[in-house]
């Protein structure tokens, strides 16, 4: 009866909060409803047993000819007219005519595209402030909730076309609970699918913790990986130096922590205490709180009935929802009890007659642990989760299986435990004898763990299956990629720009294949040299770079080549992706002439306005800046670090306009289970 007792008197004490002042019957009978019309089980929440006892006491090389005569003329006196070419630099005063603007640099550009919804696909980038992405998705909601709707779920997702984006995911996930919470609830299902089971687990944590609960830890992250990078190509004396220097940080925090263990324990009571509350006087956050139990439930539902035929070949079929299912006791359960409610719903009362009778606590506290012993346990073994084996059985690890995200973090871990095992299955995937998963990884983030002395050769095989697998999809046909290197986008945008900038060389068909273009105040063609993706990344990185921005320039250097070769009309180049920050520098003497008007304008006076280019405005850096409006022809505007949108250009044809790549972007079928409801 003890714990009886005191479970009453704790649901005493949240039920007093109903008549509190700031108490609205409203908000109780909406949830009802909305609970009632979708028929969830009515689940309690009772805590962790600590909440039922007494606290703690305080305390270069030469290029061939090919067969193709604009490539062919590009190689030949490309750089030549750009070192003879003087830059074109004209200051105007100009009165801002609204929607136009101007960018960083001066330039006239559009402030919108005039269409909300291509403006949150073209603007919302990593690293785009919440309240940008905020204030974008309002407008685009008020234009089309279900456009917007499959706009968030492509800037979080990770397959397809996704972004995978994830702080950019979790901000518009947020934006949705708070004024739209039945759509989010109701689709946590898709959520899940388009990034992983995991997502639902930190929206409710930021729910419950703040919007900003990790960004104290994602700044001490960022600052010590700064330092680890700015420590590659170190002597071997210098790499332990670096080791031992982790191995204290680790340690101060370590240390840290044991002299707050006396509070520890209070501390988790506290965030019991805060989701009960949340749980019993926030009907939307209670909605989303059963949706996302409900989900785990199914799944886990599922995977063990398909364990339990013991046919091996279902084996594959098993979701990951037991891998990020919240353990008893994990992180994620001591801030949202989600152990409790999956583990109720796994095994509710009315089908298990053993829990007749027994205290509301006593079957919580006894389901949930039958929830680890009898469904996670086993699912996990299954999944063959390297997690599993890098307690004490590294050389079970079963590599092939181990996901591209996991790989990344652990290779150096495999190398130290496991190393002869782990060489040998490098060695297999190089000579094709094996493979290794790149599918989730961002090619920026590959490029960054090159000069690691294992993830180097981790890289280099992840890249190559990024590339390979792309290649399966089709090729990029007459295409280049023109990589902004200015200034402006100093840090990761520039890292993407070169990292997207090698990929489409890679992917294009000769005699484009290998080359790029970068512009800052002097644009180069490039013939990439190297074998290694190391050696290409080194190369590209080492060119000349400067502070400008002149995107006119490279467009006067395409029409000279093309003008001085005499080429005809149907050679000259068909597409053209510009990863940039679109902030170009003012180099029109037309006012408030766009930089994509200035460039129609001049292939027609040069006898090519038949043949203008197609261009793909790539965004890697948050700015207003929008090139074109939304219905201007032969144009695209895409935006973020991922290469899935590249998919959209593999082997198709014209480019119709910027709308139309976008819905083309969002048309797959898994778009088609989205639903509004509020």
């Amino acid at each position: 009866m003890k714990y009886l007792s005191q479970s009453a008197m704790a649901f005493k004490h949240i039920t007093s909060l109903y008549t509190a002042p700031n108490y609205s019957p409203f908000r109780y009978t909406k949830f009802f409803s909305v609970l009632t019309a979708n028929s969830l089980p009515s689940v309690s929440l009772i805590g962790p047993p600590e909440l039922y006892r007494p606290p703690p006491p305080p305390a270069a090389k030469p290029t061939k000819k090919s067969d193709d005569p604009f490539m062919d003329l590009m190689v030949a006196n490309f750089n030549k007219i750009a070192a003879k070419t003087p830059s074109m630099v004209d200051n105007h005063n100009n009165l801002v005519i609204p929607p136009m603007g101007l960018t960083e640099n001066a330039s006239p550009t559009f402030l919108s595209s005039g269409n909300p919804c291509l403006d949150f696909f073209f603007h919302v980038v990593p690293g785009t402030p919440a309240e940008s992405v905020n204030q974008r998705l309002h407008l685009a909601w008020a234009h089309d909730p279900l456009m917007t709707l499959k706009l968030i779920c492509n800037l979080r997702g990770v397959k397809g076309t996704g972004k995978s984006d994830r702080e950019g995911g979790y901000t518009a996930a947020l934006w949705l609970h708070k004024n739209h919470p039945k759509t989010l609830a109701l689709n946590v299902d898709s959520f899940a699918r388009f990034g992983y089971s995991k997502d639902l687990l930190e929206i409710l944590f930021r729910l419950l913790e703040g919007a900003d609960a990790r960004k104290p830890a994602q700044k001490v992250k960022k600052e010590l990986d700064s330092w680890i990078l700015r420590s590659k190509d170190k002597s071997e004396g210098e790499e332990k130096k670096m080791a031992r220097y982790r191995a204290s940080y680790y340690g101060r925090r370590l240390m840290s922590k044991e002299s707050e263990s006396l509070t520890r324990a209070e501390k988790r009571i506290e965030r019991a205490k805060n989701v009960i509350l949340r749980f019993n006087t926030d009907p939307d956050f209670k909605f989303l709180h059963d949706r996302v139990s409900d989900y785990f439930a199914k799944q886990l539902k599922s995977d063990m009935e398909t364990l339990n035929k013991g046919d091996s070949e279902d084996l594959f079929k098993i979701s990951l929802a037991a891998k990020w299912c919240p353990s008893l006791d994990s992180s994620y359960d001591t801030f949202t009890l989600l152990c409790e409610t999956i583990a109720k719903r796994v095994f509710p009362r009315d089908e298990y007659p053993e829990y007749d009778g027994v205290e509301e606590a006593h079957y919580a506290y006894r389901v949930r642990d039958r929830l680890r012993k009898q469904v996670l346990v086993p699912l996990r073994k299954a999944l063959e989760l390297p997690e599993i084996y890098m307690d004490n059985d590294w050389g079970s690890i079963p590599y092939h299986r181990v996901a591209s995200v996991a790989m990344k973090i652990h290779k150096d871990q495999f190398s130290k435990h496991d190393s002869e095992r782990f060489n040998e299955y490098l060695e297999k995937v190089e000579k094709g004898e094996a493979k290794i998963a790149a599918g989730a990884l961002l090619p920026h983030s590959i490029i960054a763990s090159l000069d690691d002395k294992v993830g180097g050769k981790v890289a280099e095989l992840q890249w190559k299956r990024m590339v390979d697998d792309m290649a399966e999809k089709g090729s990029l046909n007459n295409c280049l990629a023109i990589c902004d290197v200015s200034g402006s986008m100093e840090g990761e945008p520039m890292d993407v720009s070169v990292a997207l900038g090698i990929l489409v060389s890679e992917l294009s068909e000769e005699p484009w294949k290998g080359k790029l273009i970068t512009f800052s105040e002097k644009p180069e063609l490039q013939n990439v040299v190297g074998t290694s993706l190391k050696e290409k990344t080194r190369f590209v990185k080492k060119m000349d770079w400067m502070m400008n921005t002149d995107f006119q320039k490279v467009f006067d250097l395409i029409l000279q080549v093309a003008v001085e070769g005499k080429l005809k009309p149907e050679e000259m180049i068909k597409r053209l992706f510009v990863f940039s920050d679109m902030e170009f520098d003012q180099a029109s003497l037309h006012p408030w002439e766009t930089d994509y008007q200035a460039i129609v304008r001049k292939f027609k006076e040069k006898g090519y306005g038949d043949c203008v280019p197609e261009i793909v405005f790539w965004n890697l850096r948050d700015s207003k800046a929008t090139p074109v409006p939304s219905n201007q022809a032969g144009v695209a505007l895409v935006s973020g670090y991922s290469k899935n949108l590249m998919t959209l250009f593999l082997d198709k044809g014209g480019i119709i306009d910027p709308v139309a790549v976008m819905e083309e972007a969002i048309s797959r079928k898994e778009y088609e289970d989205l639903k509004v409801f509020d």
